[in-house]
């Protein structure tokens, strides 16, 4: 039984959100805990005045896309995560050169580039 283009797609995502986890976990900035509930009310884009990028990724960002591939909903079609990655890291000691890389290639499969 071959797999449908939408599988190979969603395996591809899939193992692209893996990848974004294990740089997370490489930066040492994934978090055993939650940011409280309030911050996910922001309205402001990517929870910028409530968490940080790395905490927006792990609880927003990876949270929502694993439910929507769970459900089988559409995933989004456009994606411009990495410039705000970027953006983060600039003037920081540490490099997120591997996390900037990891969603940049979210990106180009949420955008079907």
């Amino acid at each position: 039984m071959s797999m449908t283009t939408r599988e190979r797609h969603l395996d591809r995502v899939t193992d692209s959100l893996l990848q974004i986890e294990i740089e997370l976990r490489r930066l040492d900035v994934w978090a055993s805990v939650s940011p409280p509930e309030a911050a996910f009310q922001s309205a402001e884009p990517f929870c910028l005045d409530t968490m940080s990028f790395p905490q927006w990724l792990q609880f927003v960002f990876l949270q929502k896309m694993k439910v929507l591939i769970e459900s089988g909903h559409p995933l989004p079609s456009v994606s411009g995560i990495a410039p705000m990655a970027e953006e983060y890291f600039r003037g920081q000691q540490l490099s997120g050169r591997g996390l900037v890389q990891a969603l940049e290639e979210m990106d180009r499969l949420l955008s079907g580039a």
